[in-house]
């Protein structure tokens, strides 16, 4: 019974270990900037092109950052650490004046 407690456990292990590895730092960011972006589209805050950009934005900082971690085994250096919660900082802020620009969708 250990055995298979064991074998499953490095199972589990392994697989854990082939998924993309996020800081959670940086994936709750994402996460909680992806749920800004679909507050302001259910307002109608965000109009259909702001949204396209700001969704255009993030995807792209989603792939260098992904890019990144595949130049270095699967982690981020300091460095690329501290750029990457710099790009969330400017997204976050388009975000915000985006939503509080005063142009609305129609709804």
């Amino acid at each position: 019974m250990r055995a298979t407690k064991s074998v499953g456990t490095l199972a589990v292990l392994a697989l854990l270990g082939a998924a993309p590895v996020w800081s959670g730092e940086i994936q709750d960011r994402k996460e909680n900037q992806q749920d800004r972006i679909g507050q302001g589209v259910e307002s109608g805050q965000l109009t259909a092109g702001e949204t396209a950009r700001l969704e255009g934005q993030e995807a792209r900082l989603n792939r260098e950052t992904r890019d990144m971690r595949e130049d270095n085994g699967g982690k981020l250096t300091p460095e690329e650490r501290a750029r990457v919660n710099r790009q969330q900082n400017r997204l976050s802020r388009e975000i915000y004046r985006k939503k509080h620009n005063g142009v609305s969708q129609p709804k």
